[in-house]
C-alpha cells in the first residue's frame, strides 16, 4: 500500500507557514512504516527539536485506477479516517532551503497517525468539519469546503502519474493552526464530533 500527501490544501494554512498558495496539489508520500494506528503513543524522535502536529482528513482508495476522469473519480474512494502529518519542521526547512526533497522530514517512523475507517455512507454526505485537540483544548479546525483541491481532483491529478490501488490512503490537507508538540501532550481527533483517535507523545 502506498501513503500519498497532500501539502498546502488549505489557503491559510500555506499562509501562516510563510508558502505560496499551489495552482496544482502538491504530492509527497510516506513509507508504510510511518503508519502509527489503534491510539499508539508517538515517542518524540531525537533528530529533532520542532515537530508539528497536522491534523487531516485520510481517504481510502476501494479500487485499482489509472487516469481516472473526474466523472468517476467519486467511485475510487469509500471511506475517511483522521490522521496527523508530524512533521520535522526543523528539519523540513533545512531541506527546502537546500532545494532537497522533504522524506527525511515527513516520512520518518511513526509520523502518519491513522485511526479507524469509517465508510462514506456511515458518515454521511460531505462537506465534512474535523478538529484536534491538544490537552483538551481545540487547536485546529477544518471544513473540507475549504479544501484548494477536492477529494476528486486530488485522485485525478494522482493516477496521472501514479496507478492508484486498492487500500492506498490520501492525506489530504491540514487546515491553519499546526504548532510544535511537547512530551506529555495527548492529541484528540474529532470528525464533526465523533471522536476518531487518541494520541499521547512519550
Amino acid at each position: 500500500m502506498k501513503i500519498f500527501c497532500v501539502g498546502r490544501n488549505y489557503v491559510a494554512h500555506a499562509l501562516e507557514l510563510k508558502n505560496e498558495v499551489p495552482t496544482d496539489p502538491l504530492i509527497f508520500m510516506k513509507p508504510s512504516t510511518a503508519l502509527l494506528l489503534e491510539d499508539k503513543p508517538f515517542y518524540h524522535p531525537e533528530f529533532s527539536k520542532n515537530i508539528h502536529y497536522e491534523v487531516e482528513l485520510v481517504m481510502r482508495i476501494c479500487k485499482n485506477g489509472k487516469h481516472i476522469k473526474p466523472e468517476f473519480a467519486n467511485r475510487y474512494y469509500d471511506a475517511m479516517a483522521l490522521g496527523i502529518d508530524f512533521t520535522a519542521r526543523d528539519l523540513q526547512d533545512t531541506l527546502k532551503a537546500k532545494g532537497q526533497p522533504w522524506e527525511l522530514a515527513k516520512g520518518f517512523d511513526n509520523s502518519a497517525v491513522v485511526s479507524k475507517f469509517v465508510t462514506l455512507n456511515d458518515l454521511g454526505e460531505a462537506p465534512y468539519r474535523f478538529s484536534l485537540q491538544k490537552n483538551g483544548n481545540t487547536v485546529q479546525s477544518g471544513n473540507t469546503e475549504n479544501m484548494i483541491f477536492t477529494f476528486d481532483k486530488i485522485i485525478c491529478f494522482i493516477s496521472q502519474f501514479i496507478t492508484l490501488q486498492k487500500g492506498d490512503y490520501i492525506f489530504t490537507g491540514t487546515p491553519a493552526g499546526v504548532g510544535k508538540i511537547e512530551i506529555n501532550d495527548v492529541y484528540t481527533g474529532f470528525i464533526a464530533e465523533r471522536q476518531m483517535f487518541t494520541c499521547a507523545i512519550k
